[in-house]
């Protein structure tokens, strides 16, 4: 939750995705007034993508609001994500792509202290990079 741009709560949960995303939000909305709501849109996990997707949209659409989105590597500071196995997600001059590494440090993803509006966009749709089987 930023306030000015500024992080003041962070929400942490092991839980799914599509069983924490209706829970944060009930208590979130009971206590802030969203002015517009900003994602990532991946890459990774695509059934999580997809129902943070829309979640978020519908949210976005039903409190008129905007949604805004960025790839993952602004949060783990640019390094591999990990995809299935020994496949990796790297972002190489702006393009995202996908490679075998053997042993990767995966890095966390964490939420900046400040929020730089300038990373999101409002191409809201999921990255989606490896093709559906």
């Amino acid at each position: 939750m930023y306030e000015n741009s500024i992080l003041i709560k962070e929400f942490k949960s092991k839980d799914k995705t599509s069983d924490v995303l209706p829970k944060i939000f009930a208590s979130i909305l009971k206590t802030y007034t969203i002015e517009n709501l900003y994602y990532t849109k991946g890459p990774g996990s695509f059934m999580s993508i997809k129902v943070s997707y829309l979640f978020l949209k519908s949210i976005a659409i039903t409190k008129n609001i905007d949604l805004f989105a960025s790839d993952g590597f602004a949060f783990n500071q640019n390094s591999p994500i990990k995809a299935l196995g020994t496949l990796y997600f790297l972002k190489k001059n702006g393009k995202i792509q996908t490679q075998k590494l053997e042993s990767e440090k995966i890095v966390p993803f964490t939420l900046p202290k400040n929020l730089d509006k300038t990373l999101f966009s409002t191409n809201c749709e999921p990255l989606y990079i490896i093709p559906a089987l």
